[in-house]
C-alpha cells in the first residue's frame, strides 16, 4: 500500500504529541511492509527517524509574511519569498515555535482549514502539483482537521482518497478569538465532505467530538503503537525513579510533580527516591517555568535531573532510567502517548483521572485525583514502598504493551482503515 502523510513540523524542541504519533504511524506502516512518503508542512522534520521525503510546504515563515502583508491581493515578490523561505528564517522559527496559544495566527489557521485565500491556493497548488508529478498514492493521511483545506483540494484535484487524524484541535481553536473560532469549526463542518474517514487514538476522545459536532459520523479509535523492542528494558534503576516526559510546562503539570516529589522528600518514606524530568520546552515563558521548578526542587538537587534538551531518538532511553511514570496534566487529553512508550519499557503510570489516561493506563498504573500534589504524592508512594504491587503493574504494563500498544497492533489497524476507502 502506497501511502502519504501530510503532517506539521513543530521544530524538534520539545515532545510533541501530535508530530510523535505520526511518526510512530509512518514508521509502524513501514515496518509492516508499506510504502510511506512523509511530506513536511511548516516547519521541516530534522530527526532521521522522522525525516520528510518531500521538499517543505507551506513554509511557516513565507506564509505568515504572505497573510501580514500580501494578504489583499498583492503578489509576494520572489526574493521576499526565498528569503522568508530561507533555512535561517525556518531555523529562527524553529527556535520560537510551539505555543499553544492561537493569538496572531488567526487569519492563516482559518486559511488552512476552509482554503478560500489566494495565499491559500498558490501553496495548495504546489501541494498538488508535486503529487499529482509522482507515482499516485493509495491514500493520503492528513495529520488534522486544521489542514481541512488541503483535503478540499486533494480531493477536487486528484480524487485520491483522504484519511484524517482527529485529535485534541479544540486546545488551539477555542483559544482562538472570536469570531476566529466559531468560523474555523463552521469550516471544519464545511470540509468534512471531502474526507472519507476520521482516525482518533482513544474512545475517549471520540466520544467528546461527537458531542461536538455529531455531524463527523464515524470515527475509527486506533491506539498509538510503538516498536517494543527498541523500548524493552532488562531491569529498573536500583534506586527509585519519578519520571516525567511531555513538554515541560504548567499545562502538562510539572509543577504538581514537583511539588509531589518535595512532599514525598520531606516524608522520607521512600529511601533514594530521585526525580528525573524530561521532553524540552519552547519559548521564553517556558523557560523562565523550567528555572522556577528547578529553583523549587533545589533543596532536593542531587536527587532531581532536568534534561532541558530534547530528543527524539532517546525516548527509549529515558524510559530505561525510571521506574515509573507520571505526567500529571491539567487538561482532557486525547492519548497520552509517554504512557504507552512507559508500558513497552514495563514502567507503570501514576497519573490523574482526567480524559483518556484512565482507558489508556487500564490496569498498568494507578489513578489519583487532578490537580492535586498531595493525592499524587500517595499514588506514588503506594507503588513504590510496595514490591509486590509494583511488580504486578510491571507486568501489566508490559501486557497492555505488546497487546494494545505495539506497532504490529497499530500498522495493522490502520491498514484496516485505509482499505475501506482505497477502490
Amino acid at each position: 500500500m502506497k501511502i502519504l502523510f501530510i503532517t506539521p513540523g513543530s521544530g524538534d524542541s520539545f515532545y510533541c504529541g501530535n508530530c510523535f504519533r505520526d511518526s510512530l504511524q509512518a514508521a509502524a506502516l513501514r515496518r509492516a511492509g508499506h510504502c510511506v512518503t512523509v511530506m513536511p508542512l511548516y516547519l521541516p522534520l530534522k530527526y532521521a527517524s522522522f525525516r520528510g521525503d518531500t521538499p517543505l510546504f507551506f513554509p511557516a515563515t513565507t506564509c505568515y509574511a504572505a497573510h501580514k502583508f500580501f494578504r489583499s491581493g498583492g503578489k509576494m515578490p520572489g526574493w521576499i519569498e526565498r528569503l522568508t523561505g530561507s533555512a535561517a528564517m525556518l531555523g529562527f522559527a524553529s527556535s520560537m515555535s510551539g505555543t499553544t496559544s492561537a493569538e496572531g495566527m488567526e487569519e492563516m489557521t482559518l486559511s488552512m482549514i476552509t482554503g478560500e485565500d489566494a495565499v491559500f491556493r498558490t501553496h495548495a497548488a504546489r501541494l498538488t502539483d508535486w503529487i499529482g508529478r509522482g507515482e499516485r498514492p493509495d491514500v493520503i493521511h492528513l495529520s488534522s482537521t486544521l489542514l481541512s483545506g488541503i483535503a478540499k483540494e486533494i480531493k477536487l484535484r486528484l480524487g485520491i482518497p483522504v484519511v484524517c487524524s482527529v485529535q485534541d484541535e479544540e486546545v488551539w481553536i477555542d483559544s482562538l478569538r472570536e469570531p476566529y473560532a466559531a468560523e474555523a469549526w463552521n469550516g471544519i463542518r464545511g470540509g468534512l465532505k471531502y474526507i472519507d474517514g476520521f482516525v482518533t487514538a482513544s474512545c475517549f476522545y471520540r466520544n467528546v467530538l461527537l458531542k461536538r459536532m455529531p455531524e463527523i459520523g464515524e470515527i475509527s479509535v486506533v491506539y498509538p503503537g510503538v516498536n517494543i523492542g527498541r523500548y524493552s528494558s532488562a531491569s529498573c534503576p536500583a534506586r527509585p525513579v519519578i519520571g516525567f516526559f511531555y513538554r515541560m510546562n504548567r499545562e502538562n503539570g510539572l509543577d504538581i510533580l514537583a511539588e509531589a516529589f518535595a512532599v514525598l522528600k520531606r516524608r522520607d518514606s521512600i529511601k533514594g527516591l530521585r526525580l528525573r524530568i524530561g521532553g524540552g520546552y519552547s519559548g521564553a515563558a517556558e523557560r523562565r517555568f523550567v528555572k522556577g521548578i528547578a529553583r523549587r526542587l533545589a533543596p532536593y538537587g542531587r536527587d532531581v535531573v532536568i534534561d532541558e534538551r530534547y530528543c527524539l531518538e532517546e525516548h527509549p532511553d529515558f524510559y530505561a532510567s525510571i521506574s515509573v511514570i507520571s505526567v500529571p496534566i491539567r487538561f482532557e487529553e486525547c492519548v497520552g502517548l509517554y504512557l504507552c512508550e512507559a508500558f513497552a519499557a514495563g514502567r507503570p503510570a501514576v497519573v490523574p483521572s482526567t480524559g483518556s489516561f484512565p482507558e489508556i493506563v487500564g490496569n498498568a498504573g494507578i489513578i489519583c485525583e487532578p490537580n492535586d500534589s498531595h493525592s499524587l504524592a500517595d499514588a506514588l508512594e503506594g507503588v513504590l514502598s510496595d514490591a509486590d504491587r509494583y511488580t504486578l503493574l510491571t507486568e501489566n504494563a508490559k501486557r497492555q504493551a505488546s497487546t494494545r500498544y505495539s506497532d504490529t497492533a497499530l500498522a495493522e489497524n490502520l491498514a484496516g482503515v485505509y482499505g475501506k476507502f482505497i477502490r
